[in-house]
């Protein structure tokens, strides 16, 4: 429940709106348990014997005074029940002048006057119930945007390596499925929570002035329903939370097959998958199932509780009526007997009061969903950031000397080394081509540049400076990237270019793609050019389109560090040539490094690096290597 309170202090800030909800949820319940009592106890008392307020307060003086007599004639008199009666006389003949002025001297005028006063009540409760419903949401949906927003920063905060290990399909169903959840528990915070408990305290405080002593009697059952629901809260809490990994289970089986369905289609595995997401969308469902055994307890747990208040106090309070008496089994109930109006009264305050506790059961599973989704949320958002900038970082001026690896080595677990002991130096201005076989770690390697990763000990240098000690900002600002799978956005074909720059002018962004090699085909086979929506992930073009648009995207950031990760792997030998081509020009002036698994994507390197499980097995220029390097000499030149 911790971090859901977490959640509720982020909504503090908006405290004017706090204020004037909490205000109408205070309305709501005063015009709640005040119509009634001041509806039905007229009504009994006064209406009903054909009277009006005037003869009602005849009536009441009257008695009053004959209590008080009564009262003062004891041997020993009762101090205080003579003060609270000498207080209720006071008040009678206070207010039989105002009765006498401004209510009616006919009976039936008489109900006309409290059925008006009651209406007036229930539509102005009404106004303030739409206004506190309102505002109730207006706060917890402002509260959400607050909670998404830092946990959308702090999963950009996350290493590289987070979404490969732990999966994109939790991530989301936090932010979607749990988020939701939390919003939903936000609003019933300052809408249900603080309404009907508002309700229900002014029945209480109405019925505590009829006879406190019956009210205290009427709730000795409260501690069984109290032990009963926090048992409840916790099974519930439990089961919602595994709910919602089955929820983020059956997240990851959607993308996975969603994302692979052409090779699902291809290997004819549709039934394969159907069976599989069968398994993840009934266990989900089992737990659902547990949800709702838990959640069905909840209401007659409730009502056998408000039964059980209800004929205590029927009891109770019929035994003093009947019997005019004031003690129940020795112990003072009453100053002075009770009335059936009174008792009529403190029944329907029981029943009023009774309807906000139901509606509150009503939210239970929804609130306790609310708190084991504040667990998840921010189980993320205070997960500690292995990867992050120095306290006191040094400066990085634009790279012009080195960038060096000093004994790397770097796993992603104990029993899996990835790199060992890489030692290499590579000048500014030098391309390097780094070659070898699939998870020898060159790309591995790559990623300690940018610090998409840190190595387990060993360190990387940028000028003299090591990568820990200064701003990944500065790092980053000046290196382009190209990737295996050129990562674009849902949007124009412009826009994935000026993303290398947002500061850039269109008219850069056109001259970068012509260095790529990309304007032609932008032009002359997009529908709208450059205004070509390419779709999610650039689905819409080519593997080779999207590489040029990825290429044009970094000569834009004008980097001094170009980092290529077989970037040229997957497409056709013209969209390969054309990217040699602008690799050939655009590598001048700046370190560039090519990650390839092939001798022949390396003939713009100055040197190539050759590696094998984790370790760099041989350096040198392409002849070199032919005659020094075996593993180097048996690769095909293709």
């Amino acid at each position: 429940m911790t971090n859901f309170f977490r959640a509720v202090r982020v909504t503090f800030r908006y405290r004017l709106t706090i204020i004037v909800t909490v205000f109408c949820a205070l309305m709501v319940g005063i015009l709640w348990g005040g119509s009634i009592g001041a509806v039905t106890y007229p009504v009994v008392e006064v209406c009903l014997k054909k009277g009006t307020f005037t003869d009602w307060l005849d009536e009441k003086i009257e008695s009053t005074e004959k209590q008080i007599g009564e009262l003062e004639a004891q041997p020993q008199p009762d101090r205080r029940a003579i003060g609270w009666t000498e207080f209720r006389l006071r008040w009678f003949v206070w207010a039989k002048p105002l009765a006498e002025k401004h209510t009616p001297t006919d009976p039936f005028l008489t109900v006309i006057v409290i059925m008006t006063v009651g209406l007036i009540a229930t539509i102005l409760k009404i106004g303030f119930l739409i206004a506190h419903g309102i505002l109730s949401a207006t706060i917890a949906q402002y509260g959400a945007v607050e909670i998404r927003e830092e946990f959308f920063q702090k999963v950009l905060d996350y290493e590289v390596n987070h979404f490969s290990q732990e999966g994109i399909a939790d991530t989301m169903s936090r932010f979607t499925n749990d988020m939701n959840l939390l919003t939903g528990g936000l609003t019933i915070v300052y809408g249900k929570i603080i309404r009907e408990p508002l309700k229900m305290i002014v029945c209480l405080i109405v019925a505590a002035w009829i006879s406190w002593q019956l009210l205290l009697l009427t709730l000795l059952v409260a501690p069984l329903a109290a032990l009963s629901i926090r048992w409840l809260a916790r099974s519930i809490k439990r089961v919602v939370r595994r709910g919602m990994e089955e929820m983020s289970v059956m997240y990851g089986r959607l993308e996975e097959t969603f994302r692979s369905v052409r090779v699902v289609k291809a290997f004819t595995q549709e039934s394969f998958e159907q069976e599989k997401f069968q398994q993840t969308n009934r266990a989900y469902c089992q737990k659902a199932i547990k949800i709702a055994k838990y959640e069905s307890l909840t209401n007659p747990l409730t009502e056998l509780c408000g039964i059980m208040m209800v004929c205590i106090a029927l009891v109770a309070g019929a035994y003093l009526v009947m019997g005019e008496r004031t003690t129940l089994l020795g112990i003072p109930m009453t100053t002075t007997p009770l009335s059936i109006a009174s008792l009529i009264t403190f029944f329907v305050l029981l029943a009023g009061a009774a309807d906000p506790a139901r509606k509150l059961s009503d939210i239970f599973t929804a609130f306790q969903s609310a708190a084991a989704a504040a667990d998840r949320i921010y189980g993320l958002i205070d997960r500690e950031v292995p990867i992050r900038d120095s306290d006191n970082p040094k400066p990085l001026v634009k790279h012009e000397k080195s960038i060096r690896f000093d004994n790397v080595h770097f796993e992603y677990s104990p029993t899996k080394p990835v790199l060992k002991g890489v030692s290499l130096d590579i000048k500014f201005g030098e391309c390097i081509a780094i070659l070898g076989p699939s998870g020898c770690g060159k790309s591995t390697l790559l990623n300690l540049i940018p610090r998409f990763a840190d190595p387990i000990s060993g360190s990387v240098f940028i000028d003299d400076l090591p990568l820990t000690e200064v701003r990944m900002h500065d790092i980053r600002r000046q290196i382009g990237l190209v990737t295996q799978e050129p990562i674009l956005f849902n949007d124009t074909v412009l826009n994935n270019i000026l993303y290398g720059s947002r500061s850039a002018m269109p008219e850069q962004a056109v001259e970068a793609a012509k260095k790529a090699f990309a304007h032609d085909f932008i032009e002359n086979e997009l529908v709208n050019g450059y205004a070509t929506i390419i779709g999610p992930g650039g689905g819409q073009l080519s593997g080779g389109q999207r590489q040029r648009i990825a290429l044009a995207r970094a000569i834009l950031r004008d980097p001094s560090i170009f980092l290529l990760d077989e970037a040229t792997s997957q497409i056709d030998m013209n969209s390969d040539k054309m990217i040699h081509d602008a690799l050939e020009m655009f590598k001048q002036g700046r370190t560039t490094i090519i990650i390839t698994h092939r001798p022949s994507a390396a003939s713009l390197a100055d040197r190539i690096v050759v590696m094998q499980s984790g370790e760099i097995i041989a350096v040198g220029r392409h002849e070199e290597l032919l005659d020094s390097c075996p593993y180097y000499a048996k690769l095909p030149r293709s």
